[in-house]
């Protein structure tokens, strides 16, 4: 590949170590700084939620556009600006929602919302049912009841059930769900995301590239979960960590080092030494 135009990177389990869940290596930050200081692009391409984006500037040392919530919300973290987000509809939270508690019994929901900023205090951002237990370390769900969970638009629909796998979940959904959205994960831990249809890391990496001229072909691409498939099949280069899902390292097209061994920066390296 000629010089990459943009470089588009996973956060968790990619551009950050497993020493800190926010951390990213001297060497890793440098070989990113050095892409952007001559001239390409860098985007962070996400499952998190625009608030939990502003850890990974102050790690990063810069505030670049943020492809956050798998593709349904376009971020800038420099203005602390929503540029875009996709949604599903009330209607088909309710569909949907129906769905998951039928055919995944016990399994509790979630909703991520945005307002116009990523702590936007008009709209709370992270709804879920009654008893909802948290995937992560850091809990910021407020609980409400079914009804009000489903009143809104959301950007995507979290269905969580402590001790399952989230392939399995992914399976069984699969066989129901239909073109009513698309299912995807980034963690094995019993979470699945039920996103808008058609919405993926690739469509909002591809949002901001085309108003720079930017193709898919001059794109680079880090990830390692199945959430990042998309992007890694869409990119010029799609490149798998050496820690990558099954998933993800089938759909790339070259493997890279662990995060913990700074796979991102031995890629990025080959252009900016």
């Amino acid at each position: 590949m000629t010089l990459p135009r943009l470089v588009a990177s996973d956060v968790d389990g990619t551009l950050l170590t497993d020493d800190d869940v926010d951390a990213i290596s001297d060497r890793t930050r440098a070989a990113v700084l050095a892409a952007v200081d001559s001239g390409t692009q860098f985007v962070l391409a996400t499952g998190r939620p625009p608030r939990w984006i502003s850890p990974v500037v102050d790690a990063l040392g810069f505030a670049p556009m943020a492809v956050c919530a798998n593709g349904a919300v376009i971020y800038d973290p420099a203005t602390d600006r929503i540029v875009s987000a996709r949604t599903l509809s009330a209607d088909l939270l309710g569909e949907l929602a129906e769905i998951a508690t039928r055919v995944i019994p016990g399994a509790g929901l979630a909703v991520e919302r945005v307002g116009r900023s990523a702590h936007d205090a008009a709209t709370p951002q992270f709804v879920s049912s009654p008893g909802y237990e948290h995937a992560w370390l850091n809990p910021d769900n407020t609980e409400v009841s079914i009804d009000d969970l489903l009143s809104a638009p959301a950007i995507k629909l979290l269905i969580r059930k402590v001790g399952a796998r989230s392939a399995d979940m992914a399976e069984v959904l699969s066989k129901h769900v239909g073109l009513q959205g698309d299912i995807t994960y980034s963690t094995n831990n019993g979470l699945i995301e039920i996103m808008p249809l058609g919405i993926s890391k690739a469509t909002g990496i591809a949002e901001v590239a085309e108003p720079l001229g930017i193709t898919a072909e001059e794109v680079v691409t880090f990830g390692d979960m199945p959430n990042d498939v998309p992007m890694l099949a869409w990119a010029g280069l799609g490149v798998a960590m050496g820690n990558a899902h099954p998933e993800a390292l089938a759909a790339a097209d070259e493997v890279t080092a662990t995060n913990a061994d700074d796979g991102v920066a031995r890629v990025l390296e080959r252009w900016w030494w």
